[in-house]
């Protein structure tokens, strides 16, 4: 009997080992200074009802052959009231830079509300990504008349991952993009290499997937703000990391290929809070996402698709369609606060994208270096932002 626990006892210390060795560092396990107090996962799930579930594929190696491979790529997926919800939100979207696309973002600015969860993939299975959701709500029956005002207009966003994946080979699938929302949980977040991340470059350093949260205390409640970055945008020469000039103190480790110092690419962003904004409120509130990407060193450049989204879960009767609906609404002469903590958590989710993500190799052997964190803290102390 002792000896049967003993062995339970170090199974579960094997266990807690391996899940610390791979467990992946974040911005803050570096040190790395941020304003602002970040919720408890430090992630957009800290927004209660959020979840976010991803599907990462990674297959193959060498030369490229269409169709074939490598593939490195995947779908993102956020909900902002959980996969088992139908409500609606107030939404409101922005772009710094339109070379990009976002779904169903007409109807947004026409009904100031979002119906569907936001998904992010790469730019070439944008189609497939959107026809998947509608069958995902369709094989709920959720429509008698098989058109929904929400999830018949799904918004789905993209960012460029060709230099690594096999983009023109489609390879994001119908069932991927169902096992990303079907997975889909509150929670820890995963960043770096992961979902529509995967083949992402930011700053010419390897990107992908990261987030962050801010708590934001008023005199009339605590509310949280919450933000999740499909990061693949920027120069390195422009690269700024806590106020910084990272990008012009480490110079190497660029792509193997390619045309890096261009400020070429796109930028994805979701932010999300549980304050009562109005969907003008909303837009007020997304345009400050730009100022987080400015802090890192983003211009919107010419060939970058920098679009941003961002909901409110509060007010349960923003869907209402046969009654009059009793809102709330904060105050505007009290919203600097959300617009600060949404440029912090802006700017710490891309961090936080650069720190977990890991060297990449993809197609005909196209190489993203992972930003070196032995080095990134040498820097950061010697502009004295490190003790």
């Amino acid at each position: 009997m002792q000896t049967s626990r003993i062995i339970t006892l170090l199974f579960l210390l094997l266990l807690c080992a391996a899940h610390a060795q791979t467990k992946k560092p974040r911005a803050r396990d570096l040190k790395i200074p941020f304003d602002g107090t970040p919720g408890k996962f430090n992630a957009i799930t800290d927004v209660p009802g959020v979840e976010v579930g991803q599907k990462t594929i990674i297959k193959g190696n060498g030369k490229l052959e269409v169709g074939k491979g490598p593939v490195r790529t995947g779908v993102t997926a956020v909900f902002p009231l959980g996969k088992n919800s139908i409500d609606r939100v107030f939404a409101s979207w922005f772009t710094l830079n339109g070379n990009g696309e976002m779904t169903g973002t007409t109807w947004i600015d026409e009904s100031g509300c979002l119906g569907s969860p936001i998904l992010i993939t790469n730019t070439h299975s944008v189609g497939t990504v959107r026809d998947a959701v509608i069958q995902w709500y369709v094989n709920k029956n959720l429509s008698e008349g098989g058109y929904s005002g929400d999830y018949s207009l799904p918004v789905v966003a993209e960012t460029w991952d060709g230099f690594l994946n096999d983009i023109n080979g489609f390879h994001v699938k119908q069932q991927d993009v169902f096992e990303a929302m079907q997975g889909a949980t509150s929670g820890p977040v995963a960043e770096g290499n992961v979902g529509g991340g995967t083949g992402m470059i930011v700053h010419s350093f390897k990107g992908g997937i990261g987030t962050s949260s801010r708590i934001v205390e008023t005199k009339i409640g605590n509310y949280t703000v919450g933000v999740l970055v499909q990061a693949n945008y920027g120069s390195r020469n422009q690269l700024t990391i806590a106020g910084v000039p990272v990008g012009k103190e480490i110079t190497d480790l660029m792509p193997t290929e390619g045309k890096p110092d261009e400020d070429q690419g796109s930028i994805i962003v979701v932010a999300a809070t549980d304050a009562p904004f109005l969907p003008h409120q909303l837009h007020r509130l997304v345009k400050r996402v730009a100022l987080g990407v400015g802090a890192m060193g983003g211009r919107g450049g010419n060939t970058s698709g920098d679009i941003f989204i961002a909901f409110s879960t509060a007010n349960p009767e923003a869907g209402a369609m046969d009654k009059l609906a009793s809102l709330k609404m904060f105050p505007n002469e009290m919203i600097n606060p959300f617009f600060e903590a949404v440029t912090q958590a802006t700017e710490e989710s891309i961090v936080n994208a650069m720190v977990a993500a890991e060297t990449m190799v993809g197609v005909n052997g196209n190489k993203v270096y992972a930003i070196p964190h032995d080095r990134l803290i040498e820097v950061m102390k010697k502009y004295n932002r490190l003790k």
